[in-house]
């Protein structure tokens, strides 16, 4: 499990474009979004640098992860 602080998410359409990126490296992934605390929550076998280099093409920059 990590845990990402990602900026820039504000709505609905923010959560379905990580989402989607995440699930591009790993569709088994499983993700959990909290808007208001700008957390991103993902169940992934993957590794942790490629998911955050595609939340981060998505135009969502990673600012810390764990």
């Amino acid at each position: 499990m990590y845990q990402l602080q990602v900026e820039n998410m504000s709505c609905g359409h923010c959560v379905g474009a990580v989402t989607k990126a995440v699930q591009a490296v790993d569709p088994a992934a499983q993700v959990e979004i909290d808007l208001a605390g700008k957390t991103v929550r993902i169940a992934s076998a993957s590794a942790l640098a490629p998911l955050k280099s595609a939340i981060a093409d998505a135009g969502y920059p990673v600012t810390s992860a764990a």
